[in-house]
């Protein structure tokens, strides 16, 4: 090889051309919304907030892949983030709170308390699984965004 610098596919500040942004722009929203779907029937269909998580991260991922880092992250920042995964936490750490509230640790049966924190079994666990997906969603997105940061300022050192 020579000395010459790669050239790539695409300018991570300015992303893809014409027809993986047109191809993004069509299917993004269909894969966050099943993201979503996953989620929130996962305590009925396999999947559940992992998978959906995952698939959401998915769609914010296809984002910068296709339209540039700099311009995907105006939109969904690290503050934005970060508040997403403490959202997340803050949903498991109270229903789990709320079980041992009920008599056990993490349960999904809140039936035991009264009538003024008492959230059904059928409401519980979907609950479960949107902050699982909250959690996980937002890893994914924080770890890809981290790769990117120290490939860029790896490039920049060469």
């Amino acid at each position: 090889m020579s000395s010459e610098k790669r050239q790539y596919y695409f300018d991570q500040a300015k992303g893809m051309g014409i027809i993986a942004k047109t191809v993004t722009r069509l299917t993004v929203g269909i894969v966050f919304l099943y993201g979503i779907n996953m989620a929130l029937k996962g305590h009925l269909i396999p999947g559940g907030g992992f998978a959906g998580g995952g698939m959401i991260a998915l769609a914010l991922l296809s984002l910068i892949l296709a339209f540039g880092k700099e311009n995907a992250l105006k939109n969904i920042n690290r503050k934005r983030i970060t508040m997403i995964a403490a959202l997340g936490m803050i949903l498991f750490l109270f229903l789990g709170m709320m079980g041992v509230l009920g008599g056990n640790l993490f349960s999904t049966d809140f039936s035991k308390l009264g009538s003024s924190l008492c959230v059904p079994k059928d409401i519980s666990m979907p609950l479960f699984n949107i902050a699982i997906c909250l959690l996980v969603g937002s890893g994914i997105y924080t770890i890809f965004i981290t790769l990117i940061m120290l490939s860029v300022r790896k490039g920049q050192e060469e």
